[in-house]
This record gives structure tokens, C-alpha cells and sequence, in this order.
């Protein structure tokens, strides 16, 4: 039976890899490609002027793309439980595919639309895409559980194997029979929106450092793979959080909105690192990948995986309800110039580096401002342009302290932190231009330079950028002391950091005994604490 089919392309937006779209090519008559622009994930209060940029930008490019195979993309607005149904009767489909995704909202949605489907006798074909691997698998292979320790990943995705190798993109061959209807009025009603129609300023935009689209992933990803040498020797931690340009290839936000795939990103890098000396994971390319795949498994076996309450991994802590903190954070007026940076660099440019994001997010939560993850994780969401929905929770409980991570008395320094690779404050100067006629030994901590020099600077503390809003000395040793607190009322089951060095036991899943995080505590507290 030749099918009328619907590809419904949602993150994955890109041609190659994407295993739905070919089997929607299969014994196909007809093709609608479409994007929903659906109101619970695309509006205006979780998505910024960047991350609007970026889709767009990818969908542009999509539609290009189809358009050499003689198709066009179909973007249509409203809920998917809505919208689907009526283009099912109105086109006469058979058939709908689409990559799968493992967030809840996603799965929710997409068992409704399964549902509704069937009532219209339209078959239903998913495939596992967004990730190197089916994390349903890997958790079947943990005993049933997410697997909380980046170890405990390592040993269980060597025993699966390599990552499915990534499927080409479809040729003008594949679509020799298959044909798309467009009316004369295809981008009146199915047209790519425009940045003033979705009714953002463009007074507020910057340059767009970071194109949406598969052309742009693809070529940066070529670009990336020639430069053999650092590839190999890619150690993340050594990489800087306050350089001037990326010191990292930034295709997370290609690799988020689905331009680029995970495995094809995997399999180049395999072909790189071939009979060559190479970086290892946790640090090197590779292991940023599985590091994804570690969080992505985690937000599938965790219940609540982005909230505190109701989540039984994360640590339950008294996080204060303060909003002239938050949006002191969020708006770059916390008077510590290394955060302010950061903060005005993610809002302009919708990226930064990974360290940089462990400064704010310590600086928010347990490091100086007591104010809940939560909180931080949605500013994320709406400004990251890699701004990923399991990483984005991961990552935010990590730095938190609250889960994976349990070492809280190791704090970042909002000062010390950012002079360790930019002692001259470049990068600050750069992000905060009232401060840059400041001397280097006063720009990280412009209140302490004497009036004079305040005045030949041009900025006065206090006036034209703010006092810092608390102590560090002292808040961060009292929020230590909070933080031990709320670890005393632990279970002992949920003392466990990716980082200890646990493997797969070949005795029957035996583990062996580590100690708990209030064991390290009581040794710790025999020393000084430091911090970084």
C-alpha cells in the first residue's frame, strides 16, 4: 500500500541521520513535512530573541534542504493534539513518523497524538535518533534503574557497544516517487514565520554568532574535524570559561535542536581519533556525548528529574524565596564583575562556557545566594541556545550540590575563579564596558579600588555599577554550614557521585562499600576548608 504520510519534524531538524524521515519515504506516495509551532514549548516567555533566531534559522534551512528534493516544509501553529487530526482528514494521511523523545511533556503528548491517530487509522512509526542510544536499554541493562554514576554509564554502554552508526540523508533517488503538495499560497498558510511576526523587537537583536540550521552544524562540525590535533588532545576541564572567543566547538546548541546528530558527531569523531593518541572520556569529545547520554538516562529513570520535591535522587534543601537576588543574578547587578560577565554574555549571545555556567549556577544556589536550582534552571532554559531540558536539570542539580555532585564545600570563588585564566579581566572589559578602565588588580573587585581610582575610571562603586550584594567570605562558609544540614538528613542510598569509581561487578552486581558523604564531612571538617 503506497501511504499519504506526515514526517513531523520536532527536534530533529536535519536531514541526515533521521531514520523516521526515511521510513516515512518507505512505500510512500505523498510527503508532508511539517513543524508545529506548538504554544507550551515556543512562546515568548520561555524562549529568548536568541534561541527564536536559532529555530527559525533551522527551519529556513530545512525547508531549503527539502526543497532540493523537490518537497517543502509545512509549518502549522497550534497544540499538536489539535492541529494533527485535522490535517489527518484534510490530507487524506496513512502514515505518521517522528524521532522519539524522552521528555514528559513529549511522551504525554505524543501518547495522546498516537491515541487520536488510531482513531483516524493512521499507523505510527517512531524512531530512536536524539540520542546515541535507546536510554530505555540502558536502563533495562542497570537492573531497571537509572544509572547514577558517570562510571556506572562508561561500563554499561561498553557492554551494549558502539552507537548505532548514523543512517545517510535522503537522495533525490529516495524521493523519485514520493510527491509533495503545494498550493500557490504555501507560504501564506504554511510559510516560516518571521522574528516581527512572532512580535519580537528587532531593536533587541545582536549579532548572530551561532546560525540555526543543518548547512551551518555541518560545516562547523567539517571545520572542527580538520583541527586532528586538538581534537585528540580536547580535554574539557582544561579548556577556558572567560576567553574571548569559544575555547570549545559550541555545537551543543546544533546537537539540542536536532541540526546536527549525536552519532554522526560520535562516528567523525571515531574516525579522528583513529591510530591516533586521543584524549579519554570524561574530558575529551567523546565523553561530552556520553556525558549528555548520562543525563538524558537520568531524566528518564529519575521521577521529578527537574524539580526538587517529589525527586528521590536530589537533595532536600531550605533554598531561600528571595527575588531581588534572582533578578539581580539574571540582570547582571550582583557587583561581582566575573558573574556579571557571564550573565550578560549568556543574554546577548545565548552561550557560554561550561565553567562559566558552574560559576553562576554555584553563585546562585549554594556559593553565595541560597536561591533553589529551580530557579536558575529556567532562566537557562529560556536563554541557552543549548538550553536542553535533561541536561539543563542534570547540570543544575549537579552544581547544586543537590544530586550526582556532593562535594559543597568546594565553592567557586566569584573572584579567585575567573583569574585564573584571565588575570587582565578581558573578558570582563569586553562584556562590561563601564568597567574597563579599571587596573587589572581592581576589576574583579572594583569596590576596593580607592575613590581616585573609581574616578579615573570612570565608574564610581556604588553609583554606575553596583556594591556586591553580599560577602562571599562569609555567606559562602555559612551556606557550607546549611548545606551540611540538609545532607545530615540524607538517606545513605543517595550518597553517590558520578565520579567515584564504581564498575559493573562481575559477582552478581555486587558493589563495594564507599564511604558516605557524612563520613567525608566528619574528615573534612579536620581540615580547613578551601575554597576555588
Amino acid at each position: 500500500m503506497a501511504h499519504t504520510c506526515i514526517h513531523w519534524f520536532r527536534k530533529g531538524l536535519r536531514l541526515h541521520d533521521n531514520p523516521a524521515l526515511m521510513s516515512a519515504l518507505r512505500d510512500c506516495k505523498q510527503l508532508y513535512p511539517v513543524f508545529i509551532l506548538d504554544p507550551y514549548l515556543h512562546n515568548n516567555t520561555c524562549m529568548s530573541i536568541n534561541r527564536w533566531r536559532f529555530l527559525i534559522g533551522a527551519l529556513k534551512d530545512l525547508d531549503c534542504s527539502l526543497k532540493n528534493l523537490d518537497s517543502r516544509l509545512f509549518v502549522v501553529r497550534g497544540k499538536p493534539e489539535d492541529v494533527l487530526p485535522k490535517l489527518f482528514t484534510k490530507w487524506k494521511v496513512t502514515k505518521l513518523t517522528y524521532e522519539y523523545d524522552t521528555e514528559p511533556y513529549s511522551l504525554s503528548r505524543d501518547q495522546n497524538v498516537t491515541a487520536l491517530a488510531k482513531e483516524h487509522g493512521v499507523e505510527v512509526v517512531y524512531k530512536i535518533s536524539h540520542t546515541l542510544y535507546d536510554t530505555d536499554r540502558v536502563i533495562e541493562e542497570n537492573n531497571g534503574k537509572a544509572p547514577r554514576t558517570y562510571k556506572r554509564m562508561q561500563a554499561i554502554v561498553k557492554a551494549l557497544g558502539p552507537p548505532k552508526r548514523p543512517v545517510p540523508a535522503p537522495t533525490t533517488e529516495d524521493m523519485k516517487d514520493v510527491k509533495t503538495p503545494c498550493a500557490e499560497n504555501h507560504e501564506v498558510k504554511y510559510g516560516i514565520p518571521t522574528l516581527q511576526e512572532l512580535g519580537l523587537d528587532a531593536a533587541a537583536w545582536t549579532l548572530e554568532l551561532f546560525p540555526g540550521g543543518e548547512q551551518e552544524a555541518l560545516r562547523r562540525l567539517d571545520q572542527h574535524m580538520k583541527r586532528t590535533g586538538w581534537v585528540c588532545s580536547f580535554e574539557k576541564p582544561q579548556t577556558s570559561p572567560n576567553s574571548l572567543s569559544p575555547s570549545t566547538t559550541v555545537l551543543s546548541p546544533y546537537v539540542t535542536f536536532g541540526c546536527l546528530s549525536a552519532r554522526t558527531f560520535w562516528w567523525r569523531l571515531t574516525e579522528v581519533y583513529q591510530g591516533k593518541k586521543h584524549s579519554d572520556p570524561p574530558v575529551s569529545l567523546h565523553g561530552q556525548l556520553l556525558w549528555r547520554e548520562f543525563f538524558y538516562t537520568a531524566s528518564v529513570g529519575i521521577p521529578n528529574f527537574n524539580k526538587m520535591k517529589g525527586n528521590p535522587a536530589c537533595t532536600q534543601v531550605d533554598w531561600d524565596t528571595n527575588p531581588e537576588f534572582l533578578a539581580a543574578w539574571k540582570e547582571a547587578r550582583t557587583g561581582f564583575p566575573f558573574i556579571d560577565a557571564i550573565m550578560t554574555q549568556l543574554r546577548q549571545e545565548g552561550w557560554i562556557h561550561h565553567l562559566a555556567r558552574h560559576a553562576v549556577a554555584c553563585f546562585l544556589t549554594r556559593g553565595d545566594l541560597w536561591v533553589s536550582w529551580e530557579e536558575g534552571q529556567k532562566v537557562f532554559e529560556e536563554l541557552l541556545l543549548d538550553g536542553d531540558w535533561a541536561l539543563n536539570a542534570g547540570n543544575w542539580q549537579w552544581l547544586s550540590a543537590s544530586t550526582f555532585f556532593h562535594q559543597f564545600f568546594r565553592v567557586y570563588s566569584p573572584v579567585a575563579f575567573g583569574k585564573k585564566t584571565d588575570k587582565n579581566g578581558d573578558y570582563i572589559k569586553k562584556y562590561i564596558p563601564l568597567l574597563k578602565r579599571f587596573p587589572a588588580q581592581y576589576i574583579y573587585e572594583p569596590w576596593k579600588a580607592p575613590h581616585s581610582v573609581q574616578q579615573a575610571a570612570g565608574c564610581i562603586v556604588g553609583k554606575d555599577y553596583p556594591r556586591p550584594i553580599v560577602q562571599h567570605e562569609v555567606v559562602s562558609k555559612r551556606n557550607i554550614q546549611r548545606m551540611k544540614l540538609a545532607y545530615a538528613k540524607r538517606s545513605p542510598d543517595s550518597a553517590e557521585s558520578p565520579r567515584e569509581n564504581k564498575s559493573l561487578s562481575k559477582k552478581q552486581g555486587v558493589k563495594r562499600k564507599i564511604p558516605s558523604v557524612i563520613d567525608m564531612m566528619k574528615k573534612k571538617d579536620r581540615k580547613k576548608l578551601t575554597l576555588v
